[in-house]
């Protein structure tokens, strides 16, 4: 990890302003023209992350251990790319693009050739991010890749979080996932859905017991915000699984587009069998795109 805090890499509409740290190529801060603030306060004493990229696995490995072809590599939760600097490949007014490609030191702990490319663009109230991951080599490149965000919960303009909501774009009745808190497992049954119909009521309450996951979700894109008020409107559309994590008593809210998850409990098999794992071939590309935005109350 670098000594030094890189500069960050700052893109503007008339709307909205973002700033982009190129560690990990991380979406640090979302101001709308007021200058008001739509992502996290990072208060350290409950999590300093903004907005990390998992990659090349989302959530915790069995003993945080890659098994490949018989060999077993270290690897820690949700992997290294949040805590890799990506190379700043093209940057303009409202745009910045990213690149992060293996190397020595990521063949340690992920023997594998590949190559991330992380794109941003601000026009108008919307910020749209584009994650390409590529295989150049010569072997199927098994990965996972997830969206981390912590969005401002409350919302600028409304201090009640009680009245903070998800508003998914179809019912979503199927059980949620759990991981277990010490070793970060997914768990082998599913829990109710808190979900009715399509509407989540945002309570700290939903976040003691870790995560809520869904594997399999119906919907592509949701709302999360006040009725009548300040909102987000968050599309995934190439991704069919969802995160939703904080700290309770934490000023902020995780929603998580991801393609894969965690070791399911009992799970210790190579990489390329992992439940939820994207196998990709070699010479080929897959995009995850996640668009943003931004409704004033």
């Amino acid at each position: 990890m670098s000594e030094t805090q890189p500069e960050l890499v700052t893109i503007a509409s008339d709307t909205l302003t973002a700033a982009i740290n190129p560690l990990g190529a991380e979406l640090w801060s979302l101001t709308d023209r007021a200058g008001a603030q739509w992502m996290t306060d990072a208060d350290p004493a409950f999590w300093s992350g903004h907005a990390p990229l998992l990659f090349p696995v989302v959530g915790s490995l069995a003993d945080d251990t890659l098994r490949h072809d018989g060999q077993a590599y270290a690897l820690p939760r949700h992997g290294f790319a949040r805590r890799s600097t990506f190379e700043l490949v093209a940057h303009d007014g409202a745009t910045a693009h990213f690149r992060l490609q293996d190397s020595d030191a990521t063949r340690e702990v992920y023997p594998f050739a590949f190559v991330l490319e992380m794109a941003f663009a601000v026009e108008g109230a919307t910020l749209a991010m584009t994650a390409t991951v590529s295989n150049p080599g010569n072997e199927t490149l098994p990965f996972s890749f997830g969206y981390h965000p912590a969005f401002a919960w409350p919302l600028p303009g409304s201090a009640d979080k009680h009245a903070h909501r998800l508003v998914f774009t179809k019912d979503e009745p199927a059980p949620i996932r759990r991981v277990r808190k010490d070793s970060g497992l997914m768990l082998d049954k599913g829990f109710a859905s808190p979900v009715r119909g399509r509407i989540l009521p945002l309570r700290e309450g939903l976040f003691v017991a870790d995560a809520v996951v869904w594997t399999d979700l119906a919907s592509r894109a949701l709302t999360y915000g006040v009725e009548g008020g300040p909102a987000l409107d968050v599309a995934f559309p190439d991704t069919t699984m969802l995160g939703l994590w904080q700290v309770p008593g934490a000023n902020y809210i995780c929603i998580e587009p991801w393609a894969g998850h965690a070791d399911p409990e009992g799970f210790a098999g190579d990489i390329a069998d992992k439940p939820g794992i994207v196998l990709l071939a070699p010479g080929e590309s897959r995009s995850f795109r996640m668009d943003v935005t931004v409704r004033g109350g």
